[in-house]
């Protein structure tokens, strides 16, 4: 893993980005984009994936750090089980669902993979830090 800087620099929160795009582009592309009230709900949990990996991130602790990513890691189910609803119908197709709905689980993977490797870091978070 290359040094991390800012939260930018986390390929876990690259892959929630990744995720949102393709959100996006479901909502343009398809009938889920007149589906409002589904629309809305997809739209707030795939951005929670992102926007907790940063929010954690940025609370310079490994401990609060964590309980972000708990919350981005249900969001990544979440928003899985909003496709399913998107699926069943019809506003999006097997393909659509697959394509994003395997990069939730890849997502989910990868946040609690995270998590563990924070539980087992020695280094607690940068407000721990002394110079």
């Amino acid at each position: 893993m290359g040094k991390i800087e800012k939260f930018e620099d986390l390929e876990v929160w690259k892959l929630a980005r990744i995720i949102c795009q393709k959100v996006e582009i479901l909502f343009q592309k398809t009938d889920l984009g007149k589906n409002y009230v589904l629309r809305n709900q997809m739209e707030k949990s795939s951005g929670s994936i992102m926007d907790n990996i940063a929010e954690g991130y940025g609370r310079g602790g490994n401990q609060e750090f964590s309980n972000f990513l708990s919350y981005s890691k249900g969001s990544a189910t979440e928003l899985k089980s909003q496709l399913y609803r998107a699926l069943d119908k019809n506003l999006i197709s097997e393909k659509q669902f697959k394509d994003i709905s395997s990069l939730c689980i890849e997502a989910d993977n990868r946040v609690g993979a995270f998590m563990a490797y924070l539980r087992k870091s020695d280094f607690k978070g940068i407000k721990f830090k002394r110079d």
